[in-house]
């Protein structure tokens, strides 16, 4: 089984990935992880920390559904989380594959980010270190990328949580919808 915790960087994915492992002692990796190891460890890498989420995601897609692929062929179980995972390619697996992963994506209703943006930046780093990008990080981009992440999820049937209002309640719902999905492959 594979579960795929897929967001806008800042909502809570990682911390989300270090909640589960402890519940379910299901492992987890990092997109970014996977991502700077590449950067840092191939010379002939061709993208940077710099470039663009959907640059990135281009570049990491082929090999996360690598990882993908091959955990559920070994019957193994795992969580990925990131802000690369793309929503228009998780239809792209076999149906055999299909029913062995659990998608989701957290993101933000323009109501949360009105309220709260400073809570947001200042939770950022709660378990990976994040730093401050003004221009990443501002109010109008997180509500246009979050916008844009609905809207993708939404046409390409992928589940959606907006966190809205009470940001530990709304996650509790994705919890006992995670818990729910968990059961229902175990049978």
């Amino acid at each position: 089984m594979v579960i795929l915790i897929g967001g806008v960087s800042c909502t809570g994915k990682t911390l989300m990935a270090q909640r589960l492992l402890e519940k379910y002692s299901i492992p987890y990796v990092s997109i970014d992880h996977i991502k700077m190891g590449l950067i840092r460890g191939n010379k002939y890498c061709d993208f940077k920390p710099t470039d663009s989420d959907d640059e990135i995601t281009e570049k990491l897609w082929p090999v996360v559904q690598g990882i993908i692929m091959t955990v559920i062929e070994n019957e193994q179980n795992i969580m990925i989380e990131g802000c690369y995972l793309p929503p228009e390619h998780l239809g792209d697996f076999e149906p055999e594959y299909i029913k062995q992963i659990i998608a989701l994506y957290i993101g933000f209703s323009k109501n949360y980010l009105d309220n709260h943006i400073s809570a947001v930046i200042k939770h950022r780093s709660e378990i990976e270190l994040k730093e401050f990008d003004e221009e990443y990080m501002n109010h109008n981009n997180f509500i246009k990328l979050h916008t844009q992440l609905k809207e993708r999820c939404l046409l390409n049937n992928q589940r959606f949580f907006a966190i809205d209002d009470d940001y530990e309640k709304e996650m509790g719902i994705v919890y006992d919808w995670i818990d729910q999905q968990i059961q229902i492959r175990n049978g």
